[in-house]
């Protein structure tokens, strides 16, 4: 198989439900790969952190995506994604940015930490009663889900009634996310951001006439204020914002827990020293990361992996091979919390270093010890199902049984410290 093939190999339905074997198979090429004249895919740990961090790489602009998907700005998904901070380069992301950060601060993220583990907590005892007779119950939409959106929403101000309508609208805007996207995928994932628009536009209004205290008063207000942030602009983020603060978080919870459950000794420790979640989380996400890929364009030529890349090359970058590069991280395919130095690609790196990267790290720190603790019973319960994406990798369901699992309600526990195992 050469690297064409795996390439085609990787975007089938096979290859992103497992994407991992086919990684090998293109690492066996180096580094990079040069799948064309301007087209190159990066496997490498330090290959991807330098391309990620370095200001001759930008993601793909107005005119890039003229010449490479004609018609894109009839598309409200296209439209939706490329007006936010997620895919513009700076300066307009620097300024897109700067306008967001501050509800993302470490301080206020810590502050948040008795709120996320009340919502796990409430969420548990959900999954408790339904499955207090044997049931099955699905971790995704039981508590995946729901805690993260509930969080993002709580921060954007959005009301509980209305947050079990993001799930669905989200599911089919990501599709836009993917390498490769077929018209009938794209009228899916445009129907998605027609109804996220449609939503803002009418919380914006509300917002306008009733502030609060919320990241969409605020955006609203940095909108109205001048030119700090355009029309489009403040939909394309508010929406960005709402999915990229879930549905990253929701991906991490339902591969972890799977991870987790496949390796009882590794689980048992953490229900017991919760003080260790943070080196098991970043584990987590380096072992079966929840965004497996991103994408840059070359704005000068430049060299990395031995492959010379002429301005105007178009990069995958597989931050899901990158975790698992045997130069960064020996044995990678073993599930290894006690790694030293763990930094794990899967909130990218550079200046587009996900926003919201500490947040997501707090819930699965919280959420992952509170649940081995609250239900020991905890065990799957049949297959869990596959989305099949390859950017955003999480399961459509996850069924679980939590028997003979108590429903005393406390927390989590400080704990004591541990040795490790």
């Amino acid at each position: 198989m050469d690297a064409a093939d795996a390439l085609t190999l990787l975007m089938s339905p096979a290859g992103r439900l497992d994407p991992y074997p086919t990684y090998e198979r293109l690492r066996a090429y180096g580094p990079v790969v040069q799948a064309g004249p301007v087209f190159s895919v990066v496997t490498g740990y330090p290959e991807a952190d330098a391309i990620l961090r370095d200001a001759r790489f930008g993601v793909m602009d107005d005119d890039l995506r003229d010449q490479f998907l004609p018609g894109w700005r009839e598309s409200p998904a296209v439209l939706s994604i490329s007006r936010s901070m997620l895919r513009t380069n700076p300066p307009d992301h620097s300024r897109m940015r700067r306008l967001a950060a501050g509800a993302f601060t470490p301080r206020r993220i810590a502050a948040m930490r008795d709120v996320v583990v009340a919502q796990a907590d409430e969420l548990i005892d959900g999954m408790l009663a339904r499955g207090r007779d044997g049931a099955a119950v699905d971790f995704m939409a039981e508590f995946a889900y729901p805690l993260p959106v509930g969080v993002i929403c709580a921060l954007l101000g959005v009301p509980a009634a209305d947050r079990p309508l993001f799930r669905r609208w989200a599911t089919d805007l990501t599709g836009v996310l993917e390498p490769e996207i077929t018209p009938e995928e794209l009228a899916v994932a445009d129907r998605g951001a027609t109804e996220l628009r449609g939503y803002f536009t009418e919380l914006v209004a509300a917002r306008r006439r009733a502030p609060a205290d919320d990241l969409t008063t605020a955006l609203v207000q940095a909108h109205d204020g001048g030119e700090r942030l355009s029309g489009d602009e403040l939909l394309a983020n508010l929406i960005v914002l709402l999915v990229a603060g879930f549905e990253t978080t929701t991906n991490l919870l339902g591969n972890g827990l799977v991870v987790l459950l496949a390796h009882p000794r590794e689980a048992a420790h953490l229900a017991g020293h919760p003080e260790f979640a943070a080196g098991y989380v970043d584990e987590l996400l380096r072992y079966d990361s929840p965004v497996q890929l991103t994408s840059r364009m070359s704005t000068e030529p430049a060299r990395y992996g031995g492959v010379d890349m002429p301005a105007g090359t178009w990069l995958i970058v597989m931050l899901g091979a990158a975790n698992r590069d045997p130069r960064r991280y020996p044995e990678p395919q073993r599930f290894d919390p006690w790694r030293p130095q763990i930094h794990p690609l899967s909130f990218g790196a550079g200046p587009h270093y996900c926003l919201g990267a500490g947040l997501a790290r707090l819930e699965a720190q919280v959420a992952f010890p509170l649940l081995l603790r609250r239900l020991p019973g905890l065990a799957l319960a049949g297959a869990p199902e596959r989305r099949v994406r390859l950017t955003l990798r999480g399961y459509a369901t996850l069924p679980v049984t939590v028997a003979g699992s108590p429903v005393t309600r406390r927390g989590t526990p400080a704990g004591a410290a541990g040795a490790t195992p």
